[in-house]
């Protein structure tokens, strides 16, 4: 139990309006929350000038992620449900024929009279129900109700006129009925979807006999337009689900009314299961506990004739906490027993009430629970006697000693001895009192019976947990004092960030960011040095020596290199985990230390399927437009041959392109096929961001600091950005002057560009916001990116690499786009000269840059397409060769780049 805050004076005669306020949902209650005229409610009358509580202010109303998770299922059924109904036209006839033939043999009398009652009662039991709802001062769920009925009704007449409108003609056959007179049905009941809206979002599945009269209202009704032709099946499963979707998501966008309880229900709570209370205080939560969000809240209460206790209140809202979380782990990890994502109260309580008698049968030190009690329908509350102490977060370093780190193994040594596993052993779970004595707490997490893989994370847990705090030597030490060698070994696959706590792993992710920041000190310092001592040593020389000099800078900087490698290695620090591997492996030299595979699913896995499926979509979306028999016709194929040739001799210009600004030895060969895995990465991501994050992880990975390697794919981009530029406006030059049919002169095109540079200098140096914008990405551009450039520029032979292989690469694009040219111009075609095509290609190019579409899709095609057609290329020719030659270099190379990617994956190269 962590220190209590400062309880309020308790003095006040009457509770305060925020602890005793009355909740929503309940029936007429007293200031405690409590029925009148209860028994509860009347001991806790009795003794309220007695009863102190600190409490904070609860929020009136709260966000449920069951509520978004209910919205986004009742989404994804509507879309199956259409999806169905577009697709499948023979199951939809069917069953509209099956249920026509089963109820044509219903009395006409008996559908009438059910038409009528059904009619009459859908709009008079809602009302009954507000009625009620008003009278025990309710208000708050009736208005949820109306907002999410007129919303329904919104909702529902635009499905209407959408599908009146715009749906195809399967769906409506599947959602409406015909009329006489030529009309149709409603597709979605205008009165029945807000009924539906209005009874989920007042939560009248909480009270029985309300939902139960409300439902057999709703089914007679429904019962009643099916028998006698006035919807579909399809109809009314529509209806039902666009109700239940706008109820939860208007409860989760506004809020649904808080009904967690407050100080005072737990006042006469604890004297409704025999306890005479007298304060109670609220426990501070540790700061880093995000993977215990959900464990309640917790309370110090003091009793008039005994010792305190600690209460535990978990209430629905708490237990929501960390619902995607959980779902998430689940998913992801494979061979481990996770709890389920969300439990009602009820199993909560059980299983908290198990572990806690559990543990203490086992031997281990643990809070002992003495009372256990429901405070309304969306809490409960858990008792225990009182400890008192700190937890192992808040002792000092100097405070945690050997002994009392083996006394929290010991616990662990009980626990696991019945097969008991804890899963949330931080330090925040240990707990020592004023005695010293050890107690493992917060236990509603854990599992019994549990296998073994879980017993071992908790031996990997504990030994994260004690060596952030004591060191790797002792927290090893400790655990093989008590656990033994072969335990402690057993535990060392599990010992990886994954199987670790929330806030465990966070804690080690500060600690790498902490290393990583010492590490680029050590570099920068050994650098100043060396510059320093450089300059100290420089004497001047003449003209004669110059030669000499030159040598002498050479070997002045390889020796600064090689300070830089050296104050680097000194600096690199071991993580935690590689430290308790190395102090285990000392005692057991053979313990199996390959880290067991946790993850069912890696984010790099789910990338790569997520990548490929939207490939996939837009690949078929591309290329079922086009008419390959036309192309195919009309093809020259020795030109398509040669467009192919340049499309692949691109990547290696690419490669030369990137090397060319990279000083350390990186492999060719390597580099070329990153830049074809780069055809694949681009295909699911802008142009201008997947190709720069694949090149800096893979400079990474061939050894290059990740620092120098940002600098080196920015210097790559700066300078083929520059050279682009200069190109674009040679090129456009060039165009102009020749005697073409092209309309792009040189006078309008180069005065365009520059009076669009200087308007957008203008427009940013005159707001302030964006001048500040500019000048930040400026200054760390020429922080990381200009050094860099500043050394390639000293190495002739890698800038020539870097220059030539972007010219090169600008080339053989523009060869490839006029080799697709070539293989459909016909004898009539008018010739396009080199300088032309250069300039489509640059400017389609960078429009594909800026494009925020994967690849650029859309962008460029229309660029390209235009750009062709205004230099006077037909469109009947120009749009085949543009689909070719995006054909050849975006849609082609997406296989080989998929199998370059993985294998680089595999390799680790990337």
């Amino acid at each position: 139990m962590q220190p209590p805050k400062a309880a309020d004076d308790a003095s006040d005669a009457e509770p305060r309006p925020d602890r005793a306020r009355q909740q929503p949902g309940t029936d007429a209650e007293d200031s405690s929350g409590h029925p009148a005229g209860s028994t509860l409610a009347t001991a806790d009358e009795a003794l309220t000038e007695r009863v102190s509580g600190d409490e904070p202010l609860l929020p009136a109303r709260v966000h449920r992620p069951s509520d978004l998770l209910r919205l986004l299922i009742g989404v994804l059924a509507v879309v199956v449900l259409f999806s169905v109904a577009a697709f499948a036209h023979g199951t939809t006839t069917g069953l509209e024929q099956d249920i026509n033939k089963g109820t044509g043999q219903a009395p006409d009398l008996l559908i009438k009279l059910a038409g009528l009652v059904s009619s009459i009662a859908v709009l008079l039991v809602p009302v009954a129900f507000a009625i009620e709802r008003l009278i025990k001062r309710d208000g708050l769920r009736i208005a949820d109700g109306v907002l999410a009925a007129v919303l329904a009704h919104g909702v529902t007449l635009a499905t209407d006129l959408w599908v009146a409108k715009s749906a195809s003609g399967t769906v409506q056959d599947a959602l409406t009925q015909p009329t006489p007179g030529d009309a149709v049905t409603d597709p979605v009941h205008g009165y029945l979807a807000p009924v539906i809206a209005y009874m989920t979002a007042v939560g009248m599945a909480r009270r029985p006999r309300w939902r139960v009269v409300l439902w057999v209202v709703l089914l007679l009704d429904a019962f009643a337009m099916l028998v006698g032709g006035y919807t579909t099946p399809f109809s009314i499963v529509l209806t039902v689900l666009i109700g239940w979707s706008v109820a939860y998501g208007t409860l989760y966008a506004v809020g649904s009314p808080n009904v967690r309880p407050t100080g005072q229900h737990l006042m006469a709570g604890l004297r409704h299961v025999g306890f005479r209370p007298v304060t109670a205080m609220r426990a501070e939560d540790a700061p880093d506990s995000g993977d215990q969000s959900d464990r309640g809240r917790r309370y110090l209460v003091s009793l008039e004739d005994g010792p305190p206790l600690d209460v535990t209140v978990v209430d629905r809202e708490q237990q929501a906490q960390g619902f995607f979380y959980r779902v998430w782990r689940r998913l992801t990890l494979r061979g481990i027993t996770q709890r389920r994502s969300i439990q009602s109260l009820r199993q909560a309580l059980e299983q908290e009430a198990l572990l806690a008698y559990a543990a203490i049968a086992a031997g281990a030190n643990a809070p002992k629970l003495i009372a256990t009690s429901e405070l309304g329908p969306d809490a409960v509350m858990l008792v225990y006697e009182h400890i008192g102490g700190r937890s192992l977060d808040a002792l000092e370093d100097a405070e945690i000693t050997d002994d009392l780190v083996r006394g929290a193994w010991r616990q662990v040594k009980a626990l696991q001895s019945r097969r008991i596993a804890h899963r949330r052993l931080t330090g925040d779970a240990i707990l020592v009192d004023r005695f010293g004595k050890v107690f493992v707490t917060d236990l509603r997490g854990g599992e019994i019976a549990a296998g073994d893989l879980v017993l071992r994370m908790d031996v990997a847990q504990l030994l994260t947990t004690t060596g952030l705090r004591v060191g790797p030597e002792r927290a090893v030490a400790a655990a093989l004092a008590v656990l033994g060698p072969d335990a402690v070994a057993d535990s060392l696959p599990l010992l990886q960030p994954i199987a670790l706590s929330r806030s465990t792993r966070a804690h080690l992710r500060r600690l790498a960011r902490e290393r990583s920041q010492r590490e680029r000190e050590a570099v920068l310092d050994a650098s100043d040095a060396a510059k320093r001592a450089r300059a100290e040593g420089a004497e001047p020389s003449d003209n004669g020596d110059r030669k000499a000099g030159r040598k002498s800078l050479r070997t002045e900087k390889q020796a600064e290199k090689r300070a830089m490698d050296d104050a680097l290695e000194e600096a690199r620090e071991e993580d935690l985990l590689t430290q308790i591997r190395r102090e285990v492996l000392l005692i057991r030299p053979q313990a199996p230390v390959e880290p067991v595979r946790l993850e069912r699913i890696k984010p790099r896995t789910l990338f790569s399927f997520i990548a490929g499926a939207i490939a996939a979509y837009f690949l078929i979306s591309q290329v079922t437009q086009a008419d390959f028999g036309a192309v195919v016709e009309q093809a020259e194929w020795g030109w398509v041959a040669a467009a192919v040739g340049f499309s692949a001799l691109s990547y290696v210009a690419a490669a030369m392109s990137l090397l060319g600004f990279v000083p350390e030895r990186v492999p060719f060969g390597k580099t070329v096929l990153a830049q074809v895995a780069g055809s694949f990465v681009k295909i699911v991501a802008p142009a201008a961001v997947g190709g720069v994050a694949l090149n800096t992880r893979f400079l990474q990975r061939a050894g290059v600091r990740p620092g120098l390697a940002v600098a080196s794919v920015g210097a790559s981009q700066l300078f083929g950005l520059g050279c682009h530029i200069l190109l674009l406006g040679a090129f456009g030059y060039l165009t102009g002057t020749e005697k073409t049919p092209s309309s792009l002169t040189p006078s309008r095109t180069v005065i365009a560009g520059l009076l669009t540079v200087a308007v957008l200098v203008l427009v940013v140096t005159a707001i302030p916001f964006l001048r500040k914008f500019v000048v930040t990405r400026v200054r760390s551009l020429f922080a990381g990116v200009v050094p860099r450039m500043l050394d390639v520029v000293q190495r002739p032979q890698k800038l020539l690499t870097g220059i030539g292989g972007m010219l090169l690469l600008t080339g053989v694009f523009v060869m490839c786009l006029d080799a697709s040219v070539r293989a459909f111009s016909g004898p009539d075609t008018p010739h396009l000269s080199y300088a032309s095509i250069a300039v489509v290609f640059l400017a389609g190019n960078a429009l594909g840059s800026a494009a925020p579409t994967p690849g650029g899709m859309g962008a460029v095609e229309g660029a390209l397409t235009l750009g062709l057609i205004a230099v006077g290329l037909p469109k009947e020719v120009a749009a085949p060769a543009v689909l070719l030659f995006r054909l050849l270099t975006l849609w082609l190379p997406v296989l080989p780049g998929w199998l370059c990617f993985n294998h680089l994956t595999r390799k680790g190269e990337i």
